[in-house]
């Protein structure tokens, strides 16, 4: 049984242009306004009159409102918002210009600190007799090797050799620092 293509389009056709009436004749209609229903249908009665709500309180409408209190923001402009500055709390017993003096930085006494060991641990090395020597370079020049105990540049000293790391220090003991075994 072969259908033919022309009646399978003259039947779309019609049933799109019957609800296309459907549709045009449903939309004649007035939709009520939000908020506001249709009156029951009453004998006399005009049936689309509007009703409206009962919670309507005019005497709001006619109060005083305050102004915006934020009157140096503007929306227009991207920037923080002004930040109010705290209020000074004044202590008892103590002279005005002692509270707002700002604090004395104390100085730690002493030498400063050694500057930091640059040096990176870039190899071991190990004899058949079972010597250690850690290879070192400072990105400069050559690498540098030394043992246990071993004075370098003749400003550090090798305190201990480990397979990931060593523990070099200057010469006097201070600036102690483990150095990781970065291969590089």
């Amino acid at each position: 049984m072969a259908v033919d293509r022309r009646a399978l389009w003259l039947g779309a056709f019609l049933i799109v242009a019957v609800g296309g009436v459907m549709a045009v004749r449903s939309g004649n209609e007035p939709a009520p306004a939000p908020g506001i229903r249709a009156a029951p249908a009453r004998a006399g009665a005009q049936p689309d009159a509007p009703v409206a709500p009962a919670d309507v309180k005019l005497e709001a409408l006619a109060t005083v409102r305050d102004e915006p209190t934020d009157l140096g923001r503007n929306p227009f402009r991207f920037q923080a918002r002004p930040v109010a500055t705290p209020e000074v709390r004044r202590l008892p017993g103590i002279p005005d210009d002692q509270v707002d003096a700002p604090p004395v930085a104390k100085v730690p006494a002493g030498p400063p600190p050694p500057p930091p060991i640059a040096l990176k641990f870039i190899g071991l090395v190990q004899k058949a007799d079972g010597t250690k020597f850690a290879v070192l370079s400072d990105g400069k020049g050559p690498p540098i090797s030394g043992r246990e105990g071993e004075e370098i540049e003749g400003r550090y000293k090798i305190l201990k050799i480990g397979t990931e790391s060593i523990e070099i220090a200057y010469i006097d003991g201070r600036g102690r620092r483990t150095i990781p075994l970065t291969g590089q």
